[in-house]
């Protein structure tokens, strides 16, 4: 079995790995596909290719506007649904679900016809309104996940304490929903960042980084391409490792109190 994830997570790392080492090489031709000879060029100036850089910025400022408006919406819907009754709340579950099963080709001429429909300009705006709409789904997920697994008993002490309402949101249950909003704004912002079907179809004359990487396969990748890919993977990596460390550094201290009050308790008695 251990040998099975570890082959299982080799194959996973694999094509980042193959991105890293291509981002150090020179190609004779405009085509990165072939190994010649060890270059550290594209490193020391990644934005020297024409866009490449503006690409990637735009796609960066969708990202985070998307991750926001989704993260937003979604927890508020994500507490409505796990915590309230509603006519018609089954059917919100399941329009909840509907984005991540349908075809992202049908939702990208969906929000098309819808925008053509409406006279909208399709750029920025656009995007950022596409993008907000199937992120909030993964986002409602996600939070009332961890909504729905939380103990009631922990808001019913602090109201016991004449915590108020809005105190007990604050001090109690927004700590504990965190993870659950942080896993779902992570996973809003990547899905953003790495969308191609629905932004090509209401991106209009914006060009985001996907995008950009599709065109260049045509006329020639650079390796500023590779460049770039590894050092978002970089930092995807460093994210997950602090939170690894954050969440690590969080349990031993409450092992830590924890300790403590038993050994007060074995005092006392």
């Amino acid at each position: 079995m251990t040998l099975a994830g570890l082959l299982t997570l080799c194959y996973l790392v694999l094509p980042n790995l193959v991105v890293l080492l291509f981002s150090f090489n020179k190609p004779d031709g405009r085509f990165n596909y072939t190994w010649r000879r060890f270059s550290a060029d594209a490193w020391t100036d990644p934005c020297s290719v024409a866009d490449l850089c503006d690409s990637l910025v735009l796609s960066l400022r969708i990202a985070a506007w998307a991750t926001l408006g989704a993260t937003v919406l979604g927890t508020a819907a994500a507490f409505a649904l796990a915590r309230h009754r509603f006519r018609g709340r089954p059917g919100v579950n399941a329009l909840v679900f509907l984005p991540m099963a349908m075809p992202e080709v049908v939702m990208a001429a969906s929000l098309l016809t819808l925008f053509l429909n409406l006279g909208v300009r399709l750029g920025f705006w656009t995007v950022l309104l596409a993008h907000i709409t199937f992120c909030l789904s993964f986002v409602v997920t996600a939070v009332k996940a961890r909504i729905l697994s939380m103990d009631p008993g922990l808001e019913e002490a602090a109201r016991d304490l004449y915590a108020g309402p809005v105190r007990t949101f604050l001090r109690v249950t927004l700590p504990i929903a965190a993870p659950g909003i942080a896993a779902g704004a992570l996973l809003a912002f990547a899905l953003s960042f790495d969308d191609f079907v629905i932004t090509n179809f209401t991106a209009g004359s914006a060009v985001t980084f996907p995008m950009y990487v599709w065109g260049s396969v045509q006329r020639g990748t650079p390796v500023q391409v590779n460049v770039i890919g590894t050092a978002m993977f970089a930092v995807a990596v460093a994210a997950v490792a602090a939170g690894q460390l954050v969440g690590r550094h969080r349990r031993a201290r409450a092992d830590r109190r924890a300790g403590t009050r038993k050994s007060w308790h074995e005092v006392a008695s």
